[in-house]
């Protein structure tokens, strides 16, 4: 982990790539409903504030663990918004 700006970075790009990979399932698949992609949608924003908010806590006690887990956890939710585009029908 180079830095807090890198993570917050990683952050930005990974959320935004998801976000922008159902923008183009729903370009793509006009004729099917857009509920559940819209939701993916609100559920990786409400990941990245969380997220974001967890980076900007000031009073850690071990730095290197806090991000280490952040980093973690972007990982993981990512997998798992990206498994939720690929389930899209």
């Amino acid at each position: 982990m180079a830095n807090v700006r890198d993570l917050k970075k990683d952050i930005n790009y990974v959320l935004g790539d998801i976000i922008e990979a159902v923008y183009v399932w729903e370009y793509s698949n006009t004729d099917k409903d857009t509920k559940k992609s819209e939701a993916i949608i609100d559920e990786a924003i409400a990941t990245f504030d969380e997220l974001i908010a967890k980076v900007n806590a000031k009073n850690v006690e071990n730095p290197k663990a806090h991000f280490k887990a952040i980093n973690k956890e972007l990982e993981t939710k990512g997998k798992a918004l990206i498994d939720k585009i690929n389930k899209l029908g």
